[in-house]
């Protein structure tokens, strides 16, 4: 038989022991007080052990987990710096007003979500009055990631200090009249209240942790003095189960943001039920913060605790917090005292006995209410801890009840998240137990009303004076932005003349253009060059030594490479944000420097590149975030298209991210086929994004990794390539009556179609002009404004029905994307309109092979080509299948 105490292997026994016999008394020290106390004594005894070594500075590996217990004790709370009473009232007013906002929208059907504030609702409101600082003292103040569902309170708090009227609270999502308030946090619907969008759920602690480590980097560039700014998120303990929720935490521990607080609302339910039914997220969400290396501060009980803990001689109730599962808790929050005593405090003796020392009102107030994150004091505790805490970020794990204060058909309820509304006598028992001077008369309209202290009452001029020491009202998203000037025209002019008989790729024509504008006297060290790891992939290396890759710790070793003119330079002051393997991170790196101009007034200027396959279809969310939060900057899909990839096959093939950018409004979607299409694009986008006119826009760019001789600009073609098309290069015709037609070309596929154009002439007789289609996206985006206008009564004629009009012959699209792309203007084409493109998964091949897979090489537009004309009746249809034959098809 195996010994069941048997020693388990370790990485101890691979430690040299110098003193064996000291080591066995300390082991059967050890076992002797299991033996006389039990393993609850020997379990406590080596804790206070390991507490004590690590207060002497002995380095040994922390416990993940502590007991289910607070973690500040009462006796170690600060004094409270505030007048509890007069806050109890603000909090009371706002918890009425959020509830209230929301009934009364539940009349349109619009609904909205009561029980998250409820339970938050002091978690907010400490924040408020002591820790979140304005925007109107130094620096740029608190970054604060509101959690979604709780956007009611924060309308009720900006409603109790003069910033919201009656009229716009009864305006609660319903947008479409212009005086109306966002479901949830979202600066683009309301952009002088909301920084920061947080519903999808999981982007917002994502981006938080990237929007400190982005203030810590401004600061080393010496760009701005962020050090007074905290970034704190508020969070659900569901909303922790995203996988972007943790997916930085240890970049967070292991650059030392001590400039950013988590706070999690644990009130252990999900939308529709418990967090962790059977098992207890509050202990895991500890495990995890500290094993990633966060400071960790539990706030889970209140006041009422401390009399249980004190009468806890033996541990048991210390045991048992620590054996009963979330929804059990949630059970016991929703039944009667008899229920609590049999279940909770029946399980053995010593918990008999204790239950025996405690009234039925004890117990009721410890079960239905009395938690960590319902008492101004623990909380004030928690932040105060947060806040003065060094060398890493804190998570508040802090416990409340969902839906409390609103009465017990709402409290822990599974169903509390879609209840949308109060009834009036439930109203009236929130009065009553809020403490609200609300007269009976004030329903008998029956609806519930606003209601207001007064602005010259002494809650509203505390909450002022507050914000006033504070720094100025918050949440606020201000704008001082001063327009950037233009770059010299040099970094331009490099790629407007071409690459002679060298070839380049469009991927590294940007590349170059980019480190030339990072060159500039007064703009070049805005720009935030950003790349998940693959910065030589896309021929990056040059930057590194110039402008060095971001470290908070600089370099402390030895690059491999240091002897090469290329290395691996990395800097406190560096450049470059080189993420790792992530695009989710540098997607939230993108953000917090696109919106740099709003959250600290200094405006950056980033380009993001990555694998194109990895950007849209992988992140899309984060662009959307990036739309919602007004962001600015230049999205780069390098290696584009789905035939331009060699060897890497489906997983790599992207031909379908700009069909994906198309759905997003701000973006501006560009297919450039050659280096002086780049110059032109990104010059105008520093124009329209940061000139005196600027818009909340941003970028995608598509370029190819395919060398190819990159031909000088011609002239007069800046306005169709910033539109979305232009003629490149006329077709010659062979005779006055030779079949003609229209090729249109993004990307890549010029290259196709500009061969395409050689064989219909050489073999043919057809004259073919080539069209550079620099933007599908533009060229819509065009067309369905002038459709608009129409309807407004105004003749308008969209760009590409002018640039194509009179053109002779029928159109034929190509590109690298799938057709639906191009296919987006066909309705405004008066031609005859064909296209071709790369539907369908991608492959492994080289080009040539793929193109052909697909029928998108010279020679299948060709063959397309004829068979277009030939359904006109323009050639013989022989002729259609004679090509085919020639080329092997």
């Amino acid at each position: 038989m195996t010994d069941p105490v048997a020693k388990l292997p370790s990485e101890l026994d691979q430690l040299p022991d110098r003193d064996p016999e000291e080591t066995a008394e300390w082991a059967a020290s050890l076992d002797a007080v299991t033996e006389a106390a039990g393993p609850h004594r020997a379990a406590y005894l080596m804790r206070r052990s390991l507490q004590h070594a690590e207060g002497a500075g002995i380095a040994l590996p922390k416990l993940l987990e502590s007991d289910y217990v607070n973690t500040i004790p009462t006796s170690d709370e600060p004094a409270f710096a505030g007048d509890l009473e007069m806050e109890s009232k603000i909090t009371a007013w706002n918890r009425w007003n959020a509830a209230a906002m929301v009934t009364r929208g539940a009349r349109y059907g619009v609904g909205g979500h009561i029980a998250t504030f409820a339970s938050a609702a002091w978690l907010y409101e400490t924040g408020f009055n002591h820790f979140f600082r304005g925007k109107e003292g130094d620096g740029s103040g608190d970054q604060l990631y509101i959690q979604g569902h709780a956007s009611p309170g924060i309308y009720a708090r900006a409603f109790l200090d003069g910033r919201l009227g009656e009229q716009q609270l009864d305006n609660f999502r319903q947008e479409s009249g212009g005086d109306g308030l966002p479901s949830y946090p979202h600066p683009r619907r309301l952009p002088w209240l909301w920084e920061f969008p947080t519903v999808s759920m999981g982007l917002g602690p994502l981006s938080a942790i990237y929007q400190a480590r982005f203030n810590r980097y401004l600061t080393n560039r010496k760009i701005k003095d962020t050090s007074n700014s905290h970034v704190w998120a508020f969070l659900g303990d569901g909303e922790m189960d995203e996988p972007e929720s943790t997916a930085a935490l240890a970049l967070a521990a292991r650059e030392r943001l001590d400039n950013l607080t988590f706070v999690i609302n644990c009130n252990l339910q999900r939308l529709d039920g418990p967090v962790r039914a059977n098992f207890r997220v509050v202990q895991e969400l500890e495990a995890q913060f500290r094993g990633a290396g966060w400071n960790v501060i539990k706030t889970l009980w209140g006041n009422a605790w401390d009399e249980l803990f004190q009468l806890d001689t033996t541990g048991a109730l210390i045991r048992r917090l620590r054996q009963v599962p979330d929804a059990q808790f949630q059970t016991y929050a929703t039944r009667d005292v008899a229920y609590i005593r049999e279940h909770f405090f029946g399980t053995e003796p010593a918990l008999v006995e204790l239950a025996k020392l405690l009234s039925d009102a004890k117990i009721a107030e410890c079960f239905y209410s009395s938690r960590g994150g319902h008492e101004a004091r623990k909380v004030y505790a928690a932040y105060r801890a947060a806040v003065e805490h060094e060398g890493a970020p804190t998570v508040i794990l802090a416990q409340t009840v969902k839906g409390y204060t609103l009465g017990k058909g709402f409290e822990s309820k599974n169903a509390n998240h879609q209840m949308k509304k109060l009834s009036i006598d439930e109203f009236k028992g929130m009065r009553e137990l809020l403490g609200l001077p609300i007269p009976d008369s004030a329903f008998e309209d029956g609806l519930v009303p606003y209601a207001h202290p007064g602005a010259d009452s002494p809650e509203v001029r505390y909450l002022q004076e507050r914000r006033a020491a504070l720094g100025g009202p918050a949440p606020a998203r201000r704008l001082h932005t001063v327009p950037l000037p233009q770059p010299e025209e040099r970094a331009f002019k490099a790629l407007y003349k071409g690459s002679g008989k060298q070839e380049m790729a469009t991927t590294m024509a940007f590349v170059r253009l980019v480190k030339d504008l990072m060159r500039d006297k007064e703009t070049g060290r805005r720009w935030v060059p950003i790349v998940p790891d693959e910065a030589r992939t896309f021929g990056m290396e040059s930057l590194f030594p110039s402008a060095g890759i971001y470290s908070p710790l600089g370099q402390t070793y030895d690059p491999v490479d240091r002897d090469q003119l290329m290395y691996y330079k990395e800097a406190k002051d560096g450049q470059i944000l080189n993420e790792g393997i992530t695009e989710a991170g540098s997607m939230a790196d993108f953000i917090a420097a696109a919106t740099s101009y709003a959250t600290h007034g200094e405006t950056m200027i980033p380009f993001y590149i990555f694998y194109s396959m990895f950007g849209w279809q992988r992140t899309g969310d984060q662009m959307w975030q990036l739309a919602d939060q007004l962001g600015k900057g230049f999205i780069v899909g390098a290696t584009a298209g789905r035939t331009t990839l060699t060897g890497e096959g489906l997983q790599h093939a992207d031909g379908h991210s700009h069909l994906l950018a198309s759905t997003n409004p701000a973006s501006l979607n560009y297919d450039p086929a050659f280096a002086y299409e780049i110059a032109v694009i990104v010059k105008d986008g520093l124009r329209r994004m940061y000139g005196p006119d600027a818009e909340n826009i941003f970028y995608y760019l598509t370029v190819y990794n395919e060398p190819k001789q990159q031909p000088a600009m011609p002239e007069g073609v800046e306005e169709g390539i910033v539109k979305g098309l232009y003629r490149f290069k006329e077709g010659v015709p062979a005779s006055a009556d030779a079949p003609r037609l229209q090729l249109l070309g993004s990307g890549t596929a010029i290259h196709w179609a500009l061969k395409a154009q050689e064989l219909l002439a050489a073999d043919w007789g057809v004259t073919a002009d080539v069209w550079s289609a620099t933007s599908w996206g533009e060229l819509r985006r065009d067309a369905l404004e002038s459709d608009e206008a129409l309807l407004r009564g105004e003749q308008r004629v969209p760009y590409v029905t002018q640039a194509l009009s009179g053109a002779p012959g029928p159109v034929l699209a190509v590109s690298d994307w799938m057709r639906a792309v191009p296919d987006s203007i066909s309705q405004w084409v008066e031609q005859d309109w064909s296209s071709l493109g790369t539907d369908g998964f991608g492959l492994s091949d080289t080009r040539e092979g793929a193109r052909r897979h697909f029928g998108v090489d010279a020679e299948s537009v060709t063959v397309a080509a004829l068979a277009q004309l030939a359904r006109r009746g323009e050639i013989p249809a022989s002729k259609v299948k004679e090509a085919r034959e020639k080329y092997g098809m």
